[in-house]
């Protein structure tokens, strides 16, 4: 199945998300900041990228801009999985280039599931 890199520095939202796609048959690695996620991300070119947009090193914008930059991820499908509300959220997708968001925390897994495959998909 398809390889999907987390990028967050938080422990326990790295453990939920492994958990639950590790058991719909995905293949997930993480990575706890973003010079670390860069790195990953070059090394594995993975499928999907969930970051979160509140890193210690870097900001969410400037990681993305340096993903874009690599040939082999530039079109990589990032998503921001924020606690920002709605509409800031959407606005920073927009401005940041994301293809998309996912709202934290996972309160249903299912519907978590559900989005991944989606971005998967497109």
């Amino acid at each position: 199945m398809s390889g999907i890199l987390v990028i967050d520095d938080n422990a326990e939202h790295i453990d939920l998300v492994s958990r639950v796609l590790t058991a719909r048959g995905y293949t997930v690695i993480a990575a706890a900041d973003a010079e670390t996620g860069l790195q990953t991300a070059i090394e594995h070119d993975p499928d999907l990228i969930l970051l979160d947009l509140g890193l210690p090193d870097l900001d969410g914008q400037t990681l993305i801009g340096l993903l874009r930059r690599v040939p082999e991820l530039a079109h990589t499908r990032i998503v921001a999985v924020t606690a920002w509300p709605q509409e800031t959220a959407r606005a920073m997708v927009d401005m940041y280039g994301c293809d998309g968001y996912i709202s934290k925390p996972i309160i249903r897994v299912s519907a978590f599931v559900d989005q991944v495959a989606a971005y998967l998909r497109r």
